[in-house]
C-alpha cells in the first residue's frame, strides 16, 4: 500500500482495502470450518527448509519501506489465568486446529533460526516426540529489547492456541506476552536445580548457601558486562535460595546483597516496582558503618525507582532516609532538589517551561517533569460516559493541567511501528500505532502497580478488568485489551524532533488527559512540550463546568465526523457542527475550495518578510473563506476554516 506524501496520512485505494478485507474474512472462515480438526505432522526437513529460507529473505530485505504491515483484530481471547504447575501436559500431536487448548501447557525447543518480520516473529520448535510445528508470536515479540524467540532455546506455551496464518499454514499462536515461558535454565545455562530446598541439616544449609552465592557471582559477572536480563535470571535464581529459611537463619545478609545487585539491574530494566520491593529487601538497620553504606545504596535505588513512578512523596522519603546515614553524600543532595522540584510542580502547576523546552532533544526528548491535576477532577458526564471537570474557576490563558506521559514512542526510535487494521467488529481500516501498544504492554509488564490506571480507560473489549494479575511465572496483561485503549485514548505528540510519515508517527497515552471528552467547539487547547501535554484555557471555564478540547481540527465537516466515527467510534453533536451539518453540501463544498487554496498558499509563502501584495492575496483568501459562513447562524461559533490563514496574517502584520 503507497503512502501519499501528506503528512501523517494514509491513503488506501479501493483494491488495497478490499484486499485486506477479504484476507481477513478469507482466514476467518477458514479456521471457522477448520475448527477441531485434528493437526496433521509435520516433515521436519522441510519445516527447517522453509523456516531459513524464510529467515534469510528477512534478513536480505526486510519491510519495504513504502508499505505497512496489516493485522487483523477484534478478535480477542484472554490470556492464561493459571499457573504452571495448574495446567495438565500436551504434546504437539495432541494439537486440534482454530483451538484454544484451555487448562493444558506444552514444552518446545527451538529447532530452527528465528523469522523476524515487522509484526511478527516465527520459528519451527519439537516436542519431546520430535514433532514440529511452527510457533509464531504476534506483534509482542520483544522483550528488553531482544527478540522472545531468538532469546532461549527451550518454551512453556500455556493455553496453546493452534490456528491458520493469512496464508493457511498452521501454527501455534502467542497474543499474550504471558502465554510462552522462557526456560529459566536455558535462559541461564546454569544447570542448578531451581526446586532445591534445603531439609534442615548443616550440609544442605552449606550447599544451598554456595549454590545462592555461585548465583550472586554469576549474575555479577552479567552486570558488568551488561547482559541485564541475563543477571537479573541468576540474581532471581540466587534468592529464591537464599531466602529459604535455613539459609536466612546462618546467612542473613546473602538475600539483602543479592536484593541490592538485583534492585540495581531492575532499575536499568525499568522494573521499578521491583527495583523498589528488593531495595526495600536489602535493608539491613544495624548502625555499623558498612551497614549504614549498604542501606544509603538501597534507600538510594528506592528512590530512584520511585522517582520513575512518578511517586514524588516516597522518592522524597527515602532519600531523606539516605541522607540520614550519609549527610554529606552531594548526588542525595542533588536528588533532593530535583524531587523537590516534582513537588513543586505537582502541587502548583508552576512549571518553566521555556527551560525546559531548551534541554530537549532527539537524544533526550522527553520533559523530567511532574503531572499537575489539582484544577480538574473526573466525573460522570451525561451521554459521554467520564469526562474531566474543572475543580475551581479557571481564566482565559490560564494552564488547567500539565501531564507527563504515560508512555510515548517518538517517531524515530525503533519502537514506532504504525499498521494497518481491519477490525472484524464494525468492517473498519485504520493506521493504528501499535508501536504504542507494544510499548504500553512491555511498561505494564515491567511495573504492574500501574495497571489499574491504563486499564480504566475506555476500551472496546473488557478483557481482565481493571487489576493487575499475578501469577507464579510473572504478571499477566491482556494486550487485546491495552490495544483497544490505545486505538480510542491516545494522542500524537506532533513532530517536535524531525520529519515523520504515516509509518513513524509520533503517538502516546496521556492517562488523565484522555478522560477529556470532544467538542469542535473546545474551551481548552493543548501543545507539548517533548511528553509534556499542557493544557490551557482558550475561555474562562467555571468550577463544575465539563473541559473540552478537540480531537480533530479540520474544517471539513465531512472529514472530522468521518474521523470521530471512524476513530472514536461517535458522532460530534457540539453546535457548530449541528450548524455545519444542516447547511447546503454546495455552501460545504464551495467552503472546501476555499480552504484548500489558502492552506496551499500558507505552505509556500513564508509570514516573514511578506510583501504587500502577498498580504492581500491572503486578506481575499480570508474574505472568500468568511464569506461562506452565514453571520447570524455562526454568531459565537468559531471559524474553523480561516484560522490557518488568520494566523499568518497576524504574524505577517507584526513584521510589518
Amino acid at each position: 500500500m503507497a503512502l501519499q506524501n501528506s503528512g501523517n496520512t494514509v491513503f488506501l485505494t479501493e483494491q488495497e482495502a478490499n484486499r485486506i478485507r477479504i484476507t481477513v474474512q478469507n482466514r476467518s472462515k477458514k479456521c471457522s470450518d477448520l475448527q477441531g480438526t485434528t493437526r496433521e505432522s509435520r516433515d521436519f526437513k522441510t519445516a527447517k527448509s522453509q523456516a531459513t529460507g524464510a529467515s534469510l529473505m528477512a534478513d536480505m530485505g526486510g519491510a519495504r519501506e513504502d508499505t505497512l504491515p496489516a493485522l487483523a483484530v477484534g478478535q480477542p481471547y484472554l490470556p492464561c489465568t493459571s499457573s504452571l504447575e495448574d495446567l495438565e501436559p500436551m504434546a504437539l500431536a495432541d494439537l486440534k486446529l482454530e483451538t484454544h487448548h484451555r487448562g493444558r501447557r506444552m514444552t518446545v525447543k527451538r529447532t530452527c533460526p528465528v523469522v523476524v518480520l515487522a509484526g511478527t516473529s516465527w520459528t519451527m520448535v519439537q516436542d519431546d516426540a520430535s514433532e514440529t510445528e511452527r510457533l509464531e508470536i504476534v506483534l509482542h515479540k520483544t522483550r528488553f529489547g531482544q527478540d522472545v524467540l531468538e532469546s532461549a532455546k527451550q518454551f512453556v506455551i500455556k493455553e496453546p492456541y493452534f490456528t491458520v496464518t493469512d496464508q493457511d499454514e498452521p501454527t501455534i499462536r502467542i497474543d499474550h506476552p504471558s502465554d510462552l515461558v522462557v526456560s529459566m535454565e536455558d535462559l541461564t545455562k546454569s544447570g542448578l536445580n531451581l526446586n532445591f530446598e534445603v531439609n534442615g541439616n548443616a550440609d544442605d544449609s552449606a550447599a544451598a548457601e554456595a549454590m545462592a552465592k555461585k548465583c550472586k557471582e554469576k549474575g555479577n559477572k552479567a552486570l558488568k558486562s551488561q547482559e541485564l536480563q541475563l543477571a537479573h535470571a541468576h540474581y532471581s535464581e540466587g534468592l529464591k535460595i537464599a531466602r529459604q529459611e535455613i539459609v536466612v537463619k546462618s546467612n542473613p545478609d546473602l538475600g539483602r546483597d543479592i536484593s541490592r545487585n538485583r534492585a540495581h539491574v531492575n532499575l536499568l530494566l525499568q522494573q521499578f516496582d521491583e527495583a523498589k520491593a528488593d531495595a526495600e529487601a536489602a535493608l539491613i538497620g544495624n548502625q555499623d558503618t558498612r551497614s549504614k553504606e549498604l542501606d544509603s545504596k538501597a534507600y538510594f535505588r528506592a528512590a530512584s525507582a520511585a522517582y520513575n513512578l512518578a511517586n514524588y512523596q516516597d522518592a522524597k522519603g527515602y532519600i531523606g532516609k539516605q541522607l540520614e546515614l550519609s549527610p554529606e553524600d552531594k548526588e542525595a543532595k542533588a536528588w533532593l532538589r530535583r524531587i523537590e522540584s516534582r513537588l513543586r510542580e505537582q502541587d502548583t502547576g508552576k512549571y518553566a517551561l521555556k527551560k525546559t523546552r531548551a534541554t530537549l532533544s532527539k537524544a533526550r526528548p522527553r520533559a523530567d517533569a511532574a503531572s499537575f491535576f489539582t484544577n480538574t477532577e473526573v466525573k460522570d458526564s451525561p451521554g459521554r460516559g467520564r469526562g474531566l471537570f474543572a475543580t475551581r474557576d479557571i481564566s482565559a490563558g490560564q494552564i488547567v493541567m500539565v501531564e507527563k506521559a504515560f508512555c510515548v514512542v517518538w517517531g524515530f526510535e525503533s519502537e514506532a511501528l504504525t499498521a494497518m487494521t481491519y477490525d472484524v467488529r464494525d468492517d473498519q481500516i485504520r493506521a493504528s500505532a501499535v508501536g504504542l501498544a507494544k510499548a504500553t504492554v512491555q511498561k505494564l509488564l515491567n511495573n504492574p502497580s500501574q495497571t489499574e490506571g491504563v486499564m480504566d480507560l475506555y476500551g472496546d473489549y473488557e478483557g481482565l478488568g481493571k487489576k493487575a494479575l499475578t501469577i507464579n511465572e510473572g504478571v499477566m496483561v491482556d494486550s487485546f485489551q491495552v490495544y483497544d485503549i490505545i486505538s480510542r485514548n491516545a494522542f500524537g505528540p506532533g513532530n517536535q524532533y524531525g520529519e515523520e510519515g504515516a509509518r513513524n508517527a509520533s503517538t502516546g497515552l496521556w492517562i488523565w488527559a484522555a478522560y477529556i471528552n470532544h467538542s469542535c467547539v473546545p474551551n481548552a487547547k493543548k501543545e507539548y512540550v517533548g511528553d509534556l501535554m499542557v493544557l490551557r484555557a482558550t475561555k474562562p471555564i467555571a468550577e463544575g463546568e465539563e473541559i473540552f478540547h478537540s480531537y480533530n481540527e479540520s474544517s471539513d465537516y465531512e472529514a472530522r465526523q468521518d474521523a470521530f466515527k471512524t476513530t472514536w467510534g461517535f458522532e460530534c453533536e457540539c453546535a457548530l457542527c449541528v450548524v455545519e451539518g444542516a447547511e447546503d453540501a454546495a455552501v460545504r463544498k464551495k467552503r472546501r475550495e476555499f480552504v484548500r487554496h489558502a492552506e496551499e498558499f500558507v505552505a509556500k509563502e513564508p509570514w516573514a518578510n511578506a510583501k504587500k501584495l502577498s498580504i492581500s492575496r491572503a486578506q481575499r483568501l480570508k474574505r472568500s473563506i468568511q464569506d461562506t459562513y452565514d453571520g447570524e447562524k455562526y454568531k459565537n461559533l468559531p471559524l474553523v476554516g480561516i484560522q490557518r490563514i488568520e494566523e499568518w496574517l497576524a504574524l505577517a502584520n507584526r513584521r510589518q
